[in-house]
């Protein structure tokens, strides 16, 4: 999970917002939210941070404050986000994002702008993504599943496949400084590449010891 920026909403929710008897089920331009939601997040999931792409089936728009429970919530922008299909038509326990969190409350919101949520995560070597904050650690495993072993093995593929880049011996601070901005993706506009952020914050381990 990284923190998302968000951008301006698009024009078209805007405007229905402001019509009568709004709500999301009638919202008709669809097409345009997924390509606003998936682009501010650099094409990944918002929970599990696998790859994901602005088109029916393959992502979902999660309601951060669910639908059932925040109504007044269904159209407001910053509660909209862009989560892959989470394992859809898998039992529950492999079920994992949107999909696993159904209409449960979560207490971090990746988009909020008043919060970095990466303080709040650390990646272990064999792939577990965990939180010292005991509360949102659970959260992390009950109802996201951020922690189903899929999930796991892929981001341990991800930091060894990028750790073997290396040579044994230390590692020069502004080549560290330089994969970071890569990873982090200060270094272009594009899309970032799935399970980033366990590299960035193994990169960022290295540059605090050093």
């Amino acid at each position: 999970m990284r923190r998302i920026i968000k951008r301006p909403e698009p024009d078209s929710l805007t405007q229905h917002r402001h019509t009568s008897h709004a709500d999301y089920d009638n919202y008709a331009d669809m097409n345009t939210l997924r390509e606003s939601l998936v682009a501010e997040q650099k094409g990944l999931c918002c929970y599990c941070l696998s790859q994901i792409r602005p088109e029916i089936g393959v992502m979902r728009v999660e309601h951060w404050h669910c639908q059932d429970n925040y109504p007044g919530e269904q159209l407001v922008y910053a509660n909209l986000l862009a989560a892959c299909m989470g394992n859809e038509g898998q039992p529950r326990k492999l079920e994992h994002c949107d999909k696993r969190k159904g209409n449960d409350d979560l207490s971090r919101n990746p988009a909020d702008p008043l919060r970095q949520i990466e303080e709040l995560i650390r990646y272990k070597g064999d792939g577990t993504i965990a939180s010292d904050n005991q509360a949102f650690d659970q959260e992390l495993n009950d109802v996201l599943n951020l922690n189903v072993a899929f999930l796991k093995n892929h981001r341990k593929a991800a930091l060894e496949s990028f750790t073997s880049s290396f040579r044994r011996g230390k590692l020069r601070r502004d080549t560290l400084e330089r994969r970071l901005r890569d990873w982090n993706g200060e270094s272009h506009n594009g899309e970032l590449r799935p399970y980033c952020q366990v590299i960035v914050y193994w990169l960022r381990k290295r540059l605090a010891r050093q």
